[in-house]
């Protein structure tokens, strides 16, 4: 076993250290110290190639990936394990007067001592195996685990029959453009080098999935996760004649009442079922108050996947959508009977019906009745919204849908269904090929070996619950399924690209063995030493030693 706690320890803290919020210039600064730390290893030293620091391409910010190798001399074999992780976090404004503190694991805790904690958090607090901060968990103790193997292997190649690659990449906890940027170098190491990449291994953060559970999860594979997005129309009215039009945002309750929390909407594969979808956004998109209703509402949900395409998401939330709407007519048809009755006022039959389009329907009818005229005027409006740097995927989207509804002849309530954001595809890792087989086979071979060392149960589970980057390094769905989410996002090829050839043609199977810690993206997060700091190391270090000898 590799005494590795203290190493990876200090590289924790020295990254911890580094406030490196997605979105912002610590992004760039974290990259140019990881940089200048593993430039600074007598190896690298000698062999400067062997390491990059890349700027992302497509991308609105300066920031960078810090990629870099080392070759093995025991053998000759070109097989080579990806080892990859993520340099940025979340903000630290939920630290309060604690902010200073945020990024400096040792004094945080000193603080932490003078406030009222929930009982599990003292509990760590006091115990010697807990740190606190902001990234320890995500993910820099993952980050500091590989740093470790890269620098150990370094110094000792000869233990090494392949090659390991180091990825940090930025950008993990907004829109991935590190990941993304990363698969054209790796593709350039693969050509010149010879690499045969044959698994991945990340190290995002591990948690109990339920209170009281005491194991400790490495995944195989990840779930995926879409953005399906709803610009809702409805007949707009003067709020004293409220009857004679259909409030937007009326659809839009109904509709998060249709979606939100659906156990229908849960994708099972496996024995693993996703949690279903929340919404994430619900607003209408009135610029200023008036006394007349909403002209559109906009609404967006998360919605993870295991084994369903997007194109699968598509065809059963066009359906969920068309539900919703009939549900909003019956009870306005209802509630508008019984006023009539209640007033004296004439009761009139509803003007319309439940009305569904996706985005690719819509367009699709738009250019059939306008051709060329439609097509030039939504990319020359598209080009207008991307001087506005401020604007957002979703709300990019939302605006290119909003101006192409102007172009409908039939002006009647409708919900027009889209993708906003990208999509992070799922993973399915079962044994379809060899390199697959061998992955599965080393990490159930390293778990058996390290369990000894440790007391809680190391557990293996298929998909890995959260997003993260390992969703663009290889790829489970057909062309039909990526098909669906370019030709339903309105800021395809414009605010949003993805090259998905580029993740197919790497195509690597990936495994999660990451830290352990609770309070992810709150205040209080943290993650246990003994796990994170000697057990992931060491099996993430046999898992490298079974796939490669």
């Amino acid at each position: 076993m590799l005494e590795c706690r203290n190493d990876v320890l200090a590289f924790t803290k020295q990254l911890v250290n580094i406030e490196s919020i997605v979105n912002t210039d610590g992004e760039k600064v974290i990259a140019h110290s990881l940089y200048t730390l593993i430039s600074s290893f007598p190896y690298f030293t000698k062999h400067s190639s062997y390491i990059t620091m890349e700027q992302t391409i497509n991308d609105d910010r300066e920031r960078y990936n810090v990629l870099a190798f080392v070759k093995g001399t025991k053998g000759t074999s070109n097989r080579t394990v990806i080892l990859m992780g993520h340099m940025d976090t979340v903000g630290i404004d939920d630290f309060n007067q604690l902010k200073d503190q945020a990024c400096s694991p040792d004094e945080l805790m000193e603080a932490l001592h003078h406030e009222e904690l929930p009982s599990l958090a003292r509990e760590h607090l006091h115990s010697g195996d807990w740190l606190f901060g902001r990234g320890v968990l995500d993910m820099k103790s993952g980050v500091a685990s590989h740093l470790y193997l890269i620098k150990y292997y370094s110094e000792h190649p000869e233990e090494l029959d392949g090659n390991i690659v180091l990825l940090a990449e930025c950008d993990e906890e907004d829109s991935s453009h590190g990941v993304l940027s990363a698969l054209k170098t790796l593709k350039t190491w693969k050509e010149e080098h010879l690499f045969e990449y044959v698994a991945a291994i990340n190290a995002d953060f591990v948690s109990p999935r339920f209170e009281g559970d005491t194991n400790r999860y490495i995944y195989k594979g990840t779930v995926g996760k879409l953005l399906p997005s709803f610009f809702i129309t409805g007949a707009e009215t003067h709020v004293g004649s409220c009857f004679e039009g259909l409030d937007p945002n009326f659809l839009a309750a109904e509709l998060t009442k249709q979606i939100n929390y659906n156990p229908e909407l849960s994708n099972e594969a496996f024995g693993e079922t996703t949690v279903p979808p929340v919404s994430l956004k619900q607003t209408d998109l009135k610029p200023s108050y008036t006394v007349q209703t909403a002209l559109s509402a906009y609404v967006y949900y998360n919605f993870f996947i295991h084994s369903w395409s997007p194109k699968d998401v598509i065809i059963k939330l066009k359906d969920q959508a068309t539900i919703a709407f009939n549900n909003a007519l019956s009870s306005f048809d209802e509630r508008y009977r019984q006023y009539c009755a209640m007033s004296g006022e004439p009761y009139r039959n509803l003007q319309w019906g439940p009305r569904v389009l996706t985005y690719e329907e819509m367009e699709e009818m738009l250019i059939a009745e306008n051709g060329d005229l439609f097509i030039t005027h939504i990319n020359q409006f598209k080009k207008t919204l991307l001087l506005d740097t401020e604007l957002d995927t979703r709300m990019f989207a939302a605006r290119v849908v909003e101006e192409a509804w102007k172009w409908m002849k039939d002006k009647n309530p409708a919900i027009i269904l889209f993708y906003s954001s990208l999509y992070s595809p799922r993973i399915e890792l079962t044994g379809k090929n060899s390199y697959e087989q061998a992955l599965i086979a080393a990490l159930d071979q390293a778990v058996e070996t390290v369990q000894p060392i440790y007391d809680f149960p190391i557990v293996t589970r298929n998909f890995f619950p959260y997003i993260s980057d390992m969703s663009f390094v290889a790829l489970s769905d057909d062309d039909e399924g990526i098909k669906a989410v370019s030709k339903n996002n309105p800021g395809w090829g414009t605010k949003h690209y993805v090259e998905y050839q580029d993740i197919r043609e790497l195509n690597v199977p990936v495994i999660n063995i990451g830290p352990y810690g609770v309070d992810a993206h709150k205040k209080l997060e943290r993650m246990e030493m003994k796990y994170s700091l000697e057990v992931v190391p060491n099996l993430t270090n046999n898992v490298i030693q079974n796939l490669l000898k």
